[in-house]
């Protein structure tokens, strides 16, 4: 097997084992049972949002950590903070445990940076859309499978709600062990990116210290090593400062990423707060349900939206102009909207269930476009960078409006009242970039007039 895909291989193992958490489409009927005593309005509003507080504050911080400890040992901590959450979920019962283990959920999903980047550490450019393809379709097929085996065991009444976390539980366990066993990253893409020409050129000197030895003497190549000690200390302070604000400026300064990482932010955030809160939604329309097919709705959507990612690829790839591509974008997040809406006006749980698979579908489709055309106009270098910044913004965003809607310092809005907004907030964005669009069409209409009339 050739290295590059032992190594793919490798990573996506830890990526689908990572994903098999069969309790997790099953958390809210879990914390709101007989097993803890919290009610539905704390677990809305005093337990979810520390989540999402946590995941803000270490989101930056994770990614310059990964690239400073070079990938493996974040990786190492996603399986080690899962440990100790579904510890935590199984082992404890206060209210306060469940903030504290929503801190370690801020964690475990910020360090997903490390498994998504890693990959682009250890093997050649040419090989990035193959890997890439591999470690998505890892944690779709791992999400696939734990959403189908979580209904199956909670149909044919094999496992009941807490016990699901056993097995999520031991998949964490045998991921942080697997993880211990992936190859360790020489070299990252900010702070350690110069320290191999460093001692490349110390060892040069070296060895060829025979050659010109007439002209120097050991003080002078011990002098040349120390400078080279210092050059590489400097470098590991400066250089990657210089490369990050390098990077920062020339995709932020591109209309075109602008355009499109503002969408990927409040398209994210939407995204994350309609998936964070959709079980309290389904649990207010239907309170004692005899069968919460939670499960089954979490296999369908992964399945038809690894598909629907899969197809953006092929369909949009070179085949709209970016005009258009904006255009399909402001209809689609309108739809988005449209489908979160009927999630939440409906007394019947079945259509929200569809309504929820919809709106999946759709953010499937239009993340794979964004995070394309985002990508399209980058230096291939700062992917991480940007991708990260953009995500802390999300996250910034949905920090927001889980204080305003969500809190009690905020309108703390009952569950349809809250979905109404996410719906209302993608309708919005879409019109935004409709009239955006509109708009610098008409301008560029204006400027092709002034140039004519010139010549």
């Amino acid at each position: 097997m050739k290295e590059w895909l032992k190594i793919s291989c490798l990573l996506c193992v830890f990526g689908f084992i990572r994903e098999l958490r069969p309790s997790e489409p099953y958390i809210t009927e879990f914390l709101l049972g007989e097993w803890r005593n919290v009610t539905q309005d704390q677990v809305n509003r005093e337990v979810y949002p520390v989540g999402t507080y946590s995941y803000l504050a270490q989101q930056v911080i994770v990614f310059l950590i990964t690239d400073f400890l070079r990938y493996k040992p974040l990786i190492i901590t996603i399986g080690v903070t899962g440990i100790i959450i579904w510890s935590m979920l199984i082992w404890t019962t206060s209210l306060e445990a469940l903030q504290i283990l929503e801190f370690f959920y801020g964690t475990y999903m910020a360090s997903e940076v490390a498994y998504y980047t890693y990959i682009y550490a250890k093997v050649d450019k040419k090989y990035y859309p193959r890997v890439t393809s591999h470690t998505r379709a890892a944690m779709f097929a791992g999400k696939l499978v734990a959403g189908i085996s979580a209904q199956l065991l909670i149909n044919f009444e094999l496992m009941n709600y807490k016990e699901l976390n056993y097995i999520t539980l031991a998949t964490q366990i045998i991921a942080t062990v697997w993880a211990f066993g992936l190859p360790k990253v020489e070299r990252s893409l900010y702070f350690h990116r110069k320290e191999e020409k460093i001692e490349d050129k110390i060892k040069s000197v070296t060895d060829n210290y025979d050659n010109y030895s007439n002209s120097i003497d050991s003080r002078e190549l011990e002098d040349t090593k120390s400078q080279g000690s210092n050059i590489s200390e400097r470098q590991s302070l400066i250089s990657p400062t210089r490369l990050l604000w390098q990077h920062f400026y020339n995709a932020y300064t591109n209309i075109k990423v602008l355009q499109w990482s503002l969408w990927y932010a409040m398209g994210f955030c939407g995204y994350f707060q309609v998936i964070s809160y959709v079980q309290v939604l389904w649990k207010d329309i239907e309170p004692e349900p005899s069968i919460a097919w939670n499960g089954a709705v979490d296999a369908v959507l992964t399945a038809f939206a690894a598909l629907t990612a899969l197809a953006a690829g092929y369909i949009h790839a070179g085949r709209f102009k970016p005009r258009a591509s904006l255009l399909l974008l402001a209809l689609l997040s309108a739809l988005e909207g449209g489908a979160i809406l009927m999630c939440c006006l409906t007394q019947n749980i079945y259509i929200s269930y569809v309504g929820f698979i919809i709106f999946g579908v759709l953010y499937a489709f239009t993340i794979t476009v964004a995070s394309a055309e985002v990508a399209r106009y980058l230096e291939e270098d700062s992917y991480g960078l940007v991708f990260g910044i953009n995500t802390f913004i999300a996250l910034l965003l949905q920090t927001i409006l889980t204080i305003v809607v969500v809190s009690e310092s905020g309108f703390a809005l009952s569950a349809k009242g809250q979905y109404t907004v996410y719906g209302t907030y993608f309708i919005t964005v879409g019109i935004i970039y409709f009239v955006s669009v509109i708009v610098e069409f008409g301008l560029s209409i204006n400027k092709q007039k002034s140039d004519n009339e010139l010549l």
